[in-house]
């Protein structure tokens, strides 16, 4: 049973006599003084929470009531956050039960070694002791907690080396170290925790060279933090192994050497930062390819060259290059157009660029003389008025050759464009097997194919019976023409023509997403278990999806309106980014012009369920209306439950149903099991990241179109939310 107690005075003598009780809940009250529970009799209990109160008693063994918790042999939780403990971690910690699984004991004020018997506590899962005193080494015993997912000893006062044995901890995913003096080199069997997603070392001693072990984690896919440390020699190539990781930060060391092209390969990156080391060079051609980086520091280093052009395609939202060597003409677009997010101070030798950025004028490039000779003008004139007839000969030849084909194609990029005909993709599915079809929808179906010039890839036949198919067709073409962003499904061609038989045929081919679509993580099949989805990985999806609308509402010219966004419309890929697709029913919005028409007699836009309720009584589409699906989709992906559930009935809805997170104890009933068992957050912390996912679940799903949410705030209030969560 649980006893949470909220009446300060309760005499602490009478806890000693339940002997009966499970759970034991005294968190977020105001208890102070000394704890002198007797807990020795309390053999049943499991959970211990004293989170958020402010016991302390200033006595030297004011964590003496640890010893009668060594009697509880079924104890699993012991979770003791934010008090003012003082004193010392006694060592008859390592007689607790040996069924413990979290133990937390931050944000107090305890001091002196951590004791070497914690290692005796064998089922950890969870063991944070940050934001305290302790001084000392890191026990090496900590090695034998084979089962450990989380340990955090950040903001402490600790010193000595980083044991090996720490690549013992096969399982671990997160190591948060950070903020002591710890010092020596970063130990290369860290390489096998190969398990590990994020990694924090920043504010230590730390020197030596980073080992390329490090770096073949490919499971790290949240945060690389080696900042603020004496670690030195160059950046190894293997860096590039970090597919999946987000945000890495490797500045105010004494790095040198060249940035490794091999970067380009971390296509998950946001987040970069190199900023405060020796490093030479020009910026990698290959770093053209880090399509999502939003951040860039590469400032107080030694670099050198032209700032290249491509940096005005990349979707940076703060770039700094101050204090370099760069040289030449500062580009003008792109990030280089607005000068409160780049800074290129101490860079003496650039020019150009915006005049707000207060740059010299580049030096006006002389002509020789003898270039506009009379001969060489009439060469030039020649060959100018040749190229021209052939140019025109070879346009006329071409749309001859064109006409009896469709014009659907113009549709696409043309950067984008690769030619496939309808015998190409027949051979690429086998026939449009059933074998490789993945997917079907109102219009069409989609298969998994491999073309030989591509490689895998999605292949959406359009179902032409359907009257709605082409129109649905053209929609999605226009849609994607022009739109290009890390959370969108990247359309490669589409083919318009005809099959063997003489019936037209209309085809668009995408990126295969290896992972499928959202609703097969959200709701499996009967036949195959449900896959492992959890809290953060949900996290992610909700701000890609979301960063994803953002980008289609507030940074497309013309804006576009999804109009359709529900799970089977969310692909996720190896790394598990999730990319918005099937634009079949998007509409352009122009300003001047208001919302394009193309697909007017398709009739109610959305699915049932994720469609926003003025759609239903004849409202123009909206970008309201998309924010309404988000809401609904964030709902669900928080409670398991699909809007069309067949448990909501008589007024449930699955908007009231979440709300109920938000009222009394109800989050263990309302949220999807799956992302309850969060072992790196403490219980009370846990709930209060669910409860703020709620809220602005139900913001965007709002009844009304005018309270919901726009996406940036969105976006702004999510990256908040896992910032804290993971901090």
């Amino acid at each position: 049973m649980s006893l949470p107690i909220s009446a300060i005075g309760k005499a602490w003598y009478a806890i000693g006599k339940f002997t009966k009780a499970v759970s034991l809940t005294f968190n977020e009250n105001k208890f102070s003084g000394k704890l002198t529970v007797d807990f020795s009799k309390l053999v049943n209990l499991q959970v211990l929470n004293l989170d958020f109160n402010n016991l302390r008693s200033g006595d030297f063994d004011e964590t003496h009531f640890l010893e009668s918790l060594t009697n509880c042999s079924s104890l699993e939780v012991l979770t003791i956050v934010s008090n003012q403990f003082g004193g010392v971690l006694p060592d008859f910690v390592g007689n607790l039960s040996s069924n413990m699984r979290f133990f937390t004991f931050d944000s107090n004020q305890l001091q002196g070694r951590i004791p070497p018997t914690i290692g005796n506590l064998v089922n950890l899962s969870l063991l944070s002791l940050f934001n305290n005193r302790f001084t000392g080494p890191i026990p090496s015993t900590i090695g034998k907690l084979q089962k450990l997912q989380r340990l955090s000893l950040r903001l402490n006062q600790l010193s000595g080396t980083i044991p090996d044995s720490i690549g013992n901890l096969s399982l671990v995913n997160e190591l948060y170290f950070s903020n002591n003096n710890l010092e020596g080199t970063i130990p290369s069997s860290i390489g096998n925790c190969q398990r590990l997603v994020s990694l924090l070392l920043t504010q230590n001693n730390l020197s030596g060279t980073i080992p390329k072990e490090l770096f073949q984690v490919s499971s790290l896919s949240i945060f690389l933090d080696l900042s603020h440390n004496h670690l030195s020699g160059p950046l190894p190539s293997e860096i590039g192994e970090l597919k999946s990781l987000v945000a890495l930060d490797i500045s105010n060391n004494n790095l040198s050497g060249e940035i490794p092209g091999s970067i380009s390969s971390c296509t998950s990156l946001e987040f970069l930062f190199l900023q405060g080391n020796m490093l030479q060079g020009s910026i990698p051609k290959s770093m053209e390819f880090t399509r999502g980086l939003q951040i860039l520091d590469l400032s107080s280093n030694n670099l050198s060259g032209q700032i290249p052009t491509f940096m005005e395609k990349l979707p940076l939202i703060n770039l700094n290059l101050s204090f370099n060597d760069f040289n030449g003409e500062l580009p003008l677009h792109g990030i280089f157009a607005n000068s409160t997010i780049i800074s290129v101070y101490g860079n003496d030798k650039l020019c150009g660029g915006i005049p707000s950025l207060q740059l010299p004028r580049c030096p006006v490039k002389k002509l020789n003389r003898n270039f506009f000779s009379s001969k060489r003008v009439y060469a030039i004139v020649g060959a100018s008025i040749l190229g021209i007839l052939i140019l025109i000969s070879s346009l006329v030849f071409y749309f001859r050759k064109k006409k009896i084909e469709s014009t659907t194609l113009e549709l696409l990029p043309k950067e984008s464009f690769v030619q496939i005909s309808y015998g190409e993709l027949l051979n690429a599915t086998d026939g449009f097997s059933s074998s490789n079809l993945i997917g079907a929808g109102g219009f069409g179906f989609v298969y998994r194919g491999v073309l030989d010039q591509i490689g895998d890839v999605a292949i959406k036949v359009l179902n032409l019976v359907n009257p709605g198919a082409t129109r649905s067709f053209i929609a999605e073409c226009k849609a994607l023409k022009n739109i290009r962003h890390r959370n969108l499904v990247k359309i490669i061609t589409c083919c318009s023509s005809i099959d063997f038989q003489g019936n037209e045929f209309k085809a668009l081919v995408y990126e295969l997403m290896k992972n499928g679509n959202l609703e097969k993580w959200l709701h499996p099949s009967q036949e195959t278990s449900r896959p492992e989805f959890n809290l953060l990985q949900r996290l992610r999806v909700a701000i890609d999806v979301a960063s994803a609308l953002d980008y289609l509402h507030y940074q497309c010219e013309p804006t576009v309106i999804h109009c359709d966004l529900k799970p089977s419309n969310i692909l996720l890929d190896q790394q598990m980014v999730a990319h918005v697709g099937d634009f079949g029913l998007a509409r352009l919005y122009h300003p001047e012009m208001g919302i394009s028409h193309h697909s007017s007699s398709m009739g109610v836009m959305g699915t049932v369920g994720y469609a926003a309720p003025e759609y239903g009584l004849g409202s123009e589409m909206s970008m309201k209306g998309d924010v309404y699906s988000y809401g609904i989709l964030l709902l669900e992906m928080l409670t398991g439950k699909r809007p069309t559930d067949l448990m909501f009935v008589d007024g449930l809805n699955i908007r009231n149903f979440a709300s109920q997170a938000l009222t009394g104890n109800m989050i263990e009933i309302v949220m999807d099991p799956i992302i309850l068992n969060v072992v790196e957050i403490v219980i009370g912390q846990r709930d209060n990241y669910l409860i703020a996912l709620v809220k602005i679940g139900l913001a965007c799903s709002e009844e009304l179109p005018q309270n919901r949410m726009n996406m940036t705030d969105v976006v702004r209030e999510l990256l908040q939310i896992k910032k804290a969560m993971f901090k």
